[in-house]
């Protein structure tokens, strides 16, 4: 299966809320994206900014906090998200 929107995801995320120190490609897909367990270091207010920035460069829309919260658990569930709004859009 094709891996490049998430690395691409990775990397937006990292732009987007100011990440340093890591590499898209030091962070592993099935990782939590927010919380103590995540690689980077995000929190809810990262959160926040990840699914505004999601919402606009993909042209999906994330309704909800408990949608947010279930996608934002990995950058695989993102990436599914992503995939399948756009599917629904097509």
């Amino acid at each position: 299966m094709e891996k490049s929107l998430e690395y691409e995801l990775i990397k937006l995320v990292i732009k987007q809320c100011n990440v340093e120190g890591i590499r898209a490609e030091e962070v592993a897909l099935d990782q939590p994206i927010i919380g103590p367990e995540s690689p980077l270091d995000l929190d809810s207010l990262d959160a926040l900014e990840i699914v505004v920035a999601v919402q606009k460069h993909y042209n999906v829309r994330i309704g909800g906090e408990n949608i947010s919260r279930e996608i934002l658990q990995s950058f695989t569930a993102l990436a599914n998200f992503i995939r399948q709004s756009q599917q629904k859009v097509a």
